[in-house]
Protein backbone atom coordinates (compact mmCIF):
# COMPACT_ATOMS: atom_id res chain seq x y z
CA UNK A 1 0.00 0.00 0.00
CA UNK A 2 2.67 2.73 1.14
CA UNK A 3 4.32 1.88 -2.63
CA UNK A 4 1.45 2.95 -3.93
CA UNK A 5 1.13 6.12 -2.45
CA UNK A 6 4.02 6.69 -3.88
CA UNK A 7 3.51 6.11 -7.24
CA UNK A 8 0.36 8.13 -6.88
CA UNK A 9 2.20 10.69 -5.26
CA UNK A 10 4.83 10.86 -8.07
CA UNK A 11 1.67 10.43 -10.53
CA UNK A 12 0.27 13.14 -9.70
CA UNK A 13 3.55 15.57 -9.43
CA UNK A 14 3.58 14.74 -12.93
CA UNK A 15 -0.18 15.54 -13.67
CA UNK A 16 0.52 18.82 -11.67
CA UNK A 17 3.53 20.00 -13.79
CA UNK A 18 2.95 18.32 -17.57
CA UNK A 19 -1.09 18.78 -17.71
CA UNK A 20 -1.87 21.41 -15.30
CA UNK A 21 1.51 23.59 -15.42
CA UNK A 22 1.82 23.96 -12.19
CA UNK A 23 5.20 25.69 -11.17
CA UNK A 24 7.58 22.89 -10.06
CA UNK A 25 8.38 24.21 -7.13
CA UNK A 26 4.92 24.47 -5.68
CA UNK A 27 4.13 20.86 -7.62
CA UNK A 28 7.24 19.66 -5.39
CA UNK A 29 5.44 21.14 -2.23
CA UNK A 30 2.09 20.24 -2.40
CA UNK A 31 2.79 16.66 -3.24
CA UNK A 32 4.95 16.63 -0.20
CA UNK A 33 2.41 17.67 1.94
CA UNK A 34 0.08 15.01 0.60
CA UNK A 35 2.68 12.70 0.48
CA UNK A 36 3.42 13.07 4.03
CA UNK A 37 -0.07 12.98 5.05
CA UNK A 38 -0.81 9.49 3.15
CA UNK A 39 1.90 8.66 4.55
CA UNK A 40 1.15 8.58 7.98
CA UNK A 41 3.73 11.55 9.30
CA UNK A 42 2.36 13.37 12.21
CA UNK A 43 0.86 16.36 10.40
CA UNK A 44 2.71 18.60 13.10
CA UNK A 45 6.02 17.04 11.98
CA UNK A 46 5.50 17.77 8.35
CA UNK A 47 6.59 21.69 8.00
CA UNK A 48 9.66 20.73 9.49
CA UNK A 49 10.34 17.34 7.49
CA UNK A 50 10.21 19.73 4.45
CA UNK A 51 12.20 22.71 5.76
CA UNK A 52 14.85 20.14 6.73
CA UNK A 53 14.55 18.41 2.92
CA UNK A 54 15.36 21.92 1.51
CA UNK A 55 17.94 23.02 3.69
CA UNK A 56 19.61 19.96 3.22
CA UNK A 57 19.86 19.98 0.02
CA UNK A 58 20.60 23.66 -0.54
CA UNK A 59 22.78 23.67 1.89
CA UNK A 60 25.55 22.52 -0.11
CA UNK A 61 24.45 23.54 -3.57
CA UNK A 62 23.48 26.78 -3.23
CA UNK A 63 27.34 28.04 -3.72
CA UNK A 64 28.09 25.91 -6.86
CA UNK A 65 24.97 27.04 -8.19
CA UNK A 66 24.93 30.76 -8.08
CA UNK A 67 28.89 31.22 -8.32
CA UNK A 68 28.66 28.78 -11.84
CA UNK A 69 25.33 31.25 -12.91
CA UNK A 70 27.56 34.14 -12.02
CA UNK A 71 30.64 32.34 -13.86
CA UNK A 72 28.24 31.24 -16.98
CA UNK A 73 26.80 34.89 -17.61
CA UNK A 74 30.08 36.00 -17.54
CA UNK A 75 31.90 34.11 -19.98
CA UNK A 76 28.31 35.12 -22.33
CA UNK A 77 28.54 38.66 -21.97
CA UNK A 78 32.02 38.77 -21.73
CA UNK A 79 32.51 37.50 -25.64
CA UNK A 80 34.81 34.49 -24.19
CA UNK A 81 32.22 31.94 -25.69
CA UNK A 82 32.04 33.76 -29.11
CA UNK A 83 35.89 33.48 -28.89
CA UNK A 84 36.39 30.16 -28.12
CA UNK A 85 33.77 29.06 -31.39
CA UNK A 86 35.84 31.44 -33.41
CA UNK A 87 39.67 29.71 -32.50
CA UNK A 88 37.94 26.29 -32.89
CA UNK A 89 36.63 27.05 -36.18
CA UNK A 90 39.73 28.46 -37.23
CA UNK A 91 41.61 25.44 -35.98
CA UNK A 92 39.04 22.85 -37.77
CA UNK A 93 38.54 24.25 -40.49
CA UNK A 94 35.30 24.36 -43.34
CA UNK A 95 36.20 20.35 -43.73
CA UNK A 96 36.15 19.39 -40.10
CA UNK A 97 33.63 22.21 -39.04
CA UNK A 98 31.12 19.91 -37.54
CA UNK A 99 34.32 18.80 -35.14
CA UNK A 100 34.83 22.20 -33.92
CA UNK A 101 31.33 23.12 -33.17
CA UNK A 102 31.34 20.10 -31.05
CA UNK A 103 34.56 21.09 -29.28
CA UNK A 104 32.75 24.83 -28.97
CA UNK A 105 29.50 23.18 -27.37
CA UNK A 106 31.87 21.20 -25.22
CA UNK A 107 33.86 23.78 -23.70
CA UNK A 108 31.07 26.59 -23.59
CA UNK A 109 28.46 24.05 -21.88
CA UNK A 110 31.02 23.44 -19.10
CA UNK A 111 30.59 26.60 -17.21
CA UNK A 112 27.51 27.71 -19.22
CA UNK A 113 23.75 27.09 -17.80
CA UNK A 114 22.21 25.17 -20.74
CA UNK A 115 19.32 27.93 -21.48
CA UNK A 116 22.81 30.58 -21.75
CA UNK A 117 24.25 28.40 -23.64
CA UNK A 118 21.59 27.36 -26.26
CA UNK A 119 20.44 30.98 -26.94
CA UNK A 120 23.93 32.23 -27.16
CA UNK A 121 24.65 29.32 -29.68
CA UNK A 122 22.27 30.14 -32.03
CA UNK A 123 23.52 32.57 -33.73
CA UNK A 124 27.03 31.70 -33.93
CA UNK A 125 25.63 28.84 -35.83
CA UNK A 126 24.00 30.69 -38.03
CA UNK A 127 26.30 32.56 -38.79
CA UNK A 128 28.67 29.35 -39.85
CA UNK A 129 25.54 28.42 -41.71
CA UNK A 130 25.69 31.44 -43.83
CA UNK A 131 29.21 31.96 -43.86
CA UNK A 132 29.89 27.82 -45.72
CA UNK A 133 26.17 27.62 -46.51
CA UNK A 134 25.76 24.05 -44.79
CA UNK A 135 22.80 22.53 -43.53
CA UNK A 136 21.55 24.20 -40.31
CA UNK A 137 21.02 20.77 -38.50
CA UNK A 138 24.18 19.18 -39.86
CA UNK A 139 25.88 22.33 -38.21
CA UNK A 140 24.06 23.02 -35.48
CA UNK A 141 22.89 19.86 -33.69
CA UNK A 142 26.08 18.32 -32.85
CA UNK A 143 26.85 21.38 -30.76
CA UNK A 144 23.54 21.37 -29.08
CA UNK A 145 24.38 17.82 -28.40
CA UNK A 146 27.63 18.76 -26.56
CA UNK A 147 25.49 21.19 -24.87
CA UNK A 148 23.10 18.95 -23.63
CA UNK A 149 25.42 16.02 -22.20
CA UNK A 150 27.38 18.41 -20.17
CA UNK A 151 23.98 19.87 -18.99
CA UNK A 152 23.13 16.42 -17.66
CA UNK A 153 26.18 14.21 -16.69
CA UNK A 154 28.78 16.83 -15.73
CA UNK A 155 28.88 18.80 -12.50
CA UNK A 156 28.59 21.30 -11.44
CA UNK A 157 25.72 21.55 -13.28
CA UNK A 158 22.60 21.70 -11.45
CA UNK A 159 21.10 17.88 -11.60
CA UNK A 160 24.69 16.29 -11.67
CA UNK A 161 26.17 18.40 -8.93
CA UNK A 162 22.63 17.98 -7.32
CA UNK A 163 23.05 14.06 -7.53
CA UNK A 164 26.25 14.25 -5.96
CA UNK A 165 25.21 15.37 -3.04
CA UNK A 166 22.43 13.23 -2.22
CA UNK A 167 24.68 9.77 -3.75
CA UNK A 168 27.69 11.04 -1.74
CA UNK A 169 29.83 10.63 -4.96
CA UNK A 170 32.96 12.36 -5.44
CA UNK A 171 32.39 15.28 -7.67
CA UNK A 172 35.91 15.14 -9.39
CA UNK A 173 35.67 11.80 -9.98
CA UNK A 174 32.13 11.86 -11.51
CA UNK A 175 33.26 14.31 -13.71
CA UNK A 176 35.96 12.20 -14.73
CA UNK A 177 34.14 9.35 -15.32
CA UNK A 178 31.35 11.51 -17.26
CA UNK A 179 33.59 12.94 -19.53
CA UNK A 180 34.59 9.27 -20.64
CA UNK A 181 30.96 8.88 -21.10
CA UNK A 182 30.13 12.13 -22.43
CA UNK A 183 32.23 12.13 -25.33
CA UNK A 184 31.45 9.36 -27.11
CA UNK A 185 27.26 9.94 -26.61
CA UNK A 186 28.56 13.73 -28.53
CA UNK A 187 30.14 11.69 -31.16
CA UNK A 188 27.32 9.42 -31.62
CA UNK A 189 24.41 11.46 -31.04
CA UNK A 190 26.38 15.01 -32.62
CA UNK A 191 28.12 14.78 -35.95
CA UNK A 192 27.56 11.18 -37.06
CA UNK A 193 23.80 11.16 -36.24
CA UNK A 194 23.33 15.34 -37.63
CA UNK A 195 25.17 13.51 -40.85
CA UNK A 196 21.87 11.97 -41.87
CA UNK A 197 19.93 15.09 -41.15
CA UNK A 198 21.19 17.46 -43.96
CA UNK A 199 18.13 17.49 -46.01
CA UNK A 200 15.81 18.98 -43.40
CA UNK A 201 15.76 22.89 -44.36
CA UNK A 202 15.87 24.98 -41.20
CA UNK A 203 15.08 28.87 -41.19
CA UNK A 204 15.67 31.12 -38.43
CA UNK A 205 13.17 33.58 -37.54
CA UNK A 206 15.21 37.34 -37.89
CA UNK A 207 14.88 38.08 -34.23
CA UNK A 208 16.89 35.00 -33.12
CA UNK A 209 20.07 36.46 -35.30
CA UNK A 210 21.89 38.30 -32.07
CA UNK A 211 24.93 41.09 -32.60
CA UNK A 212 27.89 39.61 -32.90
CA UNK A 213 30.74 41.15 -30.55
CA UNK A 214 34.02 42.93 -32.50
CA UNK A 215 37.31 41.60 -32.67
CA UNK A 216 38.70 44.21 -30.85
CA UNK A 217 36.26 43.59 -27.86
CA UNK A 218 36.62 39.80 -27.36
CA UNK A 219 39.21 38.62 -24.65
CA UNK A 220 42.08 36.46 -26.50
CA UNK A 221 42.11 33.11 -26.71
CA UNK A 222 44.12 32.24 -23.58
CA UNK A 223 41.65 33.84 -21.31
CA UNK A 224 38.75 32.41 -22.94
CA UNK A 225 39.70 28.58 -23.28
CA UNK A 226 41.53 29.05 -19.40
CA UNK A 227 38.48 30.06 -17.81
CA UNK A 228 36.10 27.92 -19.66
CA UNK A 229 38.79 24.90 -18.83
CA UNK A 230 39.59 25.85 -15.18
CA UNK A 231 36.46 24.49 -13.30
CA UNK A 232 37.78 20.83 -15.32
CA UNK A 233 41.19 21.41 -13.99
CA UNK A 234 40.67 22.34 -10.97
CA UNK A 235 38.52 19.31 -9.69
CA UNK A 236 40.38 16.88 -11.60
CA UNK A 237 43.53 18.63 -9.55
CA UNK A 238 41.63 17.50 -6.26
CA UNK A 239 40.94 14.54 -6.99
CA UNK A 240 44.10 13.32 -8.78
CA UNK A 241 46.73 14.90 -6.10
CA UNK A 242 45.63 13.29 -3.03
CA UNK A 243 46.26 9.76 -4.47
CA UNK A 244 50.29 10.87 -4.89
CA UNK A 245 50.33 12.53 -1.57
CA UNK A 246 51.43 10.92 1.77
CA UNK A 247 48.40 11.47 4.27
CA UNK A 248 50.76 13.45 6.75
CA UNK A 249 51.84 15.92 3.64
CA UNK A 250 51.53 19.80 5.14
CA UNK A 251 49.91 20.48 1.77
CA UNK A 252 46.91 18.05 1.96
CA UNK A 253 44.39 20.00 4.28
CA UNK A 254 45.09 22.65 1.60
CA UNK A 255 44.43 20.54 -1.07
CA UNK A 256 41.07 19.13 0.37
CA UNK A 257 40.10 22.79 0.62
CA UNK A 258 40.92 24.24 -2.41
CA UNK A 259 39.41 20.83 -3.66
CA UNK A 260 35.89 21.62 -2.45
CA UNK A 261 33.47 22.25 -5.15
CA UNK A 262 32.11 25.39 -3.56
CA UNK A 263 35.55 26.86 -3.21
CA UNK A 264 36.58 25.87 -6.52
CA UNK A 265 33.48 27.63 -8.24
CA UNK A 266 34.81 30.56 -6.14
CA UNK A 267 38.80 30.59 -7.42
CA UNK A 268 37.25 30.08 -11.00
CA UNK A 269 34.77 33.22 -10.06
CA UNK A 270 37.77 35.39 -9.20
CA UNK A 271 39.89 34.51 -11.94
CA UNK A 272 37.10 35.43 -14.27
CA UNK A 273 36.70 38.28 -12.65
CA UNK A 274 39.97 39.33 -13.75
CA UNK A 275 40.84 37.70 -16.86
CA UNK A 276 37.18 38.37 -18.17
CA UNK A 277 36.16 41.76 -16.78
CA UNK A 278 38.46 43.95 -15.11
CA UNK A 279 41.49 43.10 -17.41
CA UNK A 280 39.02 43.85 -20.95
CA UNK A 281 38.41 47.38 -19.09
CA UNK A 282 34.71 46.47 -17.57
CA UNK A 283 34.11 48.52 -14.47
CA UNK A 284 33.52 46.39 -11.21
CA UNK A 285 29.99 47.85 -11.19
CA UNK A 286 29.42 46.20 -14.37
CA UNK A 287 30.99 42.88 -13.65
CA UNK A 288 28.13 42.70 -10.36
CA UNK A 289 25.11 43.62 -12.48
CA UNK A 290 26.46 40.80 -14.83
CA UNK A 291 26.45 38.62 -11.64
CA UNK A 292 23.15 39.94 -10.38
CA UNK A 293 21.25 39.03 -13.36
CA UNK A 294 22.60 35.70 -13.80
CA UNK A 295 20.67 35.53 -10.28
CA UNK A 296 17.31 35.99 -12.14
CA UNK A 297 18.41 32.93 -14.68
CA UNK A 298 18.65 30.06 -12.19
CA UNK A 299 16.52 31.42 -9.11
CA UNK A 300 13.99 28.60 -10.27
CA UNK A 301 16.37 25.87 -10.70
CA UNK A 302 17.44 26.52 -6.78
CA UNK A 303 13.60 26.05 -6.11
CA UNK A 304 13.29 23.52 -7.96
CA UNK A 305 15.96 21.56 -6.32
CA UNK A 306 14.61 22.81 -2.82
CA UNK A 307 11.27 21.29 -3.48
CA UNK A 308 13.05 17.97 -4.68
CA UNK A 309 14.63 17.71 -1.10
CA UNK A 310 11.39 18.35 0.50
CA UNK A 311 10.06 15.32 -0.96
CA UNK A 312 12.78 13.12 -0.51
CA UNK A 313 12.76 13.89 3.16
CA UNK A 314 9.10 13.06 3.15
CA UNK A 315 10.07 9.92 1.52
CA UNK A 316 13.11 9.15 4.09
CA UNK A 317 11.51 10.05 7.16
CA UNK A 318 7.72 7.68 6.39
CA UNK A 319 10.52 4.79 5.70
CA UNK A 320 8.77 3.95 2.72
CA UNK A 321 12.16 4.46 0.81
CA UNK A 322 13.80 1.14 2.42
CA UNK A 323 10.40 -0.42 1.54
CA UNK A 324 10.26 0.59 -2.36
CA UNK A 325 14.44 -0.57 -1.88
CA UNK A 326 13.08 -3.93 -0.94
CA UNK A 327 10.86 -4.20 -3.22
CA UNK A 328 13.71 -3.09 -6.14
CA UNK A 329 16.17 -5.55 -4.86
CA UNK A 330 13.56 -8.47 -6.23
CA UNK A 331 13.67 -6.79 -9.32
CA UNK A 332 15.95 -8.75 -11.72
CA UNK A 333 17.74 -5.72 -13.56
CA UNK A 334 20.89 -3.62 -13.07
CA UNK A 335 20.53 -0.92 -10.47
CA UNK A 336 22.04 1.61 -12.85
CA UNK A 337 20.14 0.50 -15.45
CA UNK A 338 16.94 0.58 -13.38
CA UNK A 339 17.61 4.53 -11.80
CA UNK A 340 18.48 4.87 -15.90
CA UNK A 341 14.65 3.25 -16.61
CA UNK A 342 12.83 5.45 -13.80
CA UNK A 343 14.77 8.90 -14.79
CA UNK A 344 14.01 8.28 -18.44
CA UNK A 345 9.91 7.28 -17.62
CA UNK A 346 9.84 10.53 -15.22
CA UNK A 347 11.91 12.75 -17.89
CA UNK A 348 8.96 11.90 -20.51
CA UNK A 349 6.05 12.25 -18.29
CA UNK A 350 7.32 16.25 -16.71
CA UNK A 351 10.07 17.09 -19.60
CA UNK A 352 12.27 18.53 -17.08
CA UNK A 353 15.98 17.07 -16.87
CA UNK A 354 16.05 18.44 -13.84
CA UNK A 355 13.21 17.25 -12.22
CA UNK A 356 13.66 13.23 -13.26
CA UNK A 357 17.03 13.12 -11.98
CA UNK A 358 16.20 14.48 -8.59
CA UNK A 359 13.03 12.93 -8.29
CA UNK A 360 14.75 9.50 -9.22
CA UNK A 361 17.15 10.10 -6.60
CA UNK A 362 14.87 10.20 -3.72
CA UNK A 363 13.58 6.90 -4.98
CA UNK A 364 16.94 5.01 -5.76
CA UNK A 365 18.91 5.87 -3.06
CA UNK A 366 18.30 3.50 -0.42
CA UNK A 367 18.54 0.34 -3.41
CA UNK A 368 22.08 2.23 -4.07
CA UNK A 369 22.77 1.36 -0.68
CA UNK A 370 21.41 -1.74 -0.05
CA UNK A 371 23.49 -2.84 -3.73
CA UNK A 372 26.61 -1.11 -2.82
CA UNK A 373 26.47 0.13 -6.71
CA UNK A 374 29.41 2.83 -7.58
CA UNK A 375 27.63 6.30 -6.47
CA UNK A 376 29.42 8.00 -9.42
CA UNK A 377 28.26 5.76 -11.81
CA UNK A 378 24.97 6.41 -10.41
CA UNK A 379 25.03 10.39 -10.82
CA UNK A 380 25.76 9.32 -14.62
CA UNK A 381 22.98 6.40 -15.08
CA UNK A 382 20.52 8.87 -14.06
CA UNK A 383 21.74 11.90 -15.98
CA UNK A 384 21.59 10.09 -18.78
CA UNK A 385 18.08 8.80 -18.29
CA UNK A 386 17.15 12.35 -17.72
CA UNK A 387 17.59 13.08 -20.95
CA UNK A 388 15.48 10.66 -22.74
CA UNK A 389 12.21 10.89 -24.66
CA UNK A 390 12.79 14.75 -25.42
CA UNK A 391 9.28 16.23 -26.51
CA UNK A 392 5.94 18.61 -25.76
CA UNK A 393 6.47 19.24 -22.60
CA UNK A 394 10.11 20.38 -23.04
CA UNK A 395 10.71 23.53 -23.17
CA UNK A 396 14.29 22.90 -25.12
CA UNK A 397 12.25 20.97 -27.28
CA UNK A 398 10.51 24.07 -28.31
CA UNK A 399 13.24 26.57 -28.28
CA UNK A 400 14.90 23.69 -30.71
CA UNK A 401 11.86 23.74 -33.06
CA UNK A 402 11.41 27.89 -32.93
CA UNK A 403 14.99 28.99 -33.22
CA UNK A 404 15.93 26.69 -36.17
CA UNK A 405 12.34 26.91 -37.78
CA UNK A 406 11.53 23.79 -38.14
CA UNK A 407 7.95 21.44 -38.46
CA UNK A 408 6.90 19.81 -35.44
CA UNK A 409 7.66 16.56 -37.43
CA UNK A 410 11.45 17.72 -38.28
CA UNK A 411 11.73 18.35 -34.95
CA UNK A 412 10.78 15.03 -32.98
CA UNK A 413 12.93 14.06 -36.02
CA UNK A 414 16.01 15.38 -35.36
CA UNK A 415 16.26 17.09 -31.67
CA UNK A 416 13.85 14.70 -29.72
CA UNK A 417 15.72 11.66 -31.37
CA UNK A 418 19.43 13.43 -30.51
CA UNK A 419 18.32 13.52 -27.00
CA UNK A 420 17.57 9.78 -27.20
CA UNK A 421 20.46 8.79 -28.83
CA UNK A 422 22.88 10.61 -25.64
CA UNK A 423 20.91 9.03 -23.45
CA UNK A 424 20.98 5.67 -24.66
CA UNK A 425 24.78 5.84 -25.27
CA UNK A 426 24.98 7.23 -21.74
CA UNK A 427 23.91 3.86 -20.29
CA UNK A 428 25.77 1.87 -22.21
CA UNK A 429 28.86 4.03 -21.24
CA UNK A 430 28.21 3.92 -17.76
CA UNK A 431 27.59 0.11 -17.84
CA UNK A 432 30.82 -0.36 -19.55
CA UNK A 433 32.67 1.63 -16.86
CA UNK A 434 30.81 -0.38 -14.50
CA UNK A 435 32.10 -3.48 -15.24
CA UNK A 436 36.28 -1.49 -16.31
CA UNK A 437 36.15 -0.48 -12.58
CA UNK A 438 34.62 -3.10 -11.04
Amino acid sequence: MTILIVLLCIALLIVLISVFKINAFLSFLMVSIIAGLALGIPPAKIPSSIEKGMGDVLGSLTIIIIVGAMLGKLVAESGAAQKIAQVSMGIFGTKYIQWAMVLTGFLIGIPLYYGIGFVLMVPLIFSVVYRYKLPALYIGLPMLAALSVTHGFLPPHPSPAALVIQFKADMGLTLLYGLAVAIPAIIIGGPIFSSTLKAIPASPMASFKAKELTEEQLPNGFKSFFTALLPVILLAAASFLPMILKSDSALFPYILFAGSPSIVMLIVLIAATWLLGLSQGKKTTEIMTIYSDALKDIAMILLIIAGSGALKQILTESGVSNQIADYLQDVNAEPLFLAWMIAAIIRFCVGSATVAGLTTAGIIIPLMEHSHTNPNLMVLAVGAGSLMFSHVNDAGFWMFKEYFGLTLKDTFKSWALMESIVGIVGLAGVLLLNIVIA
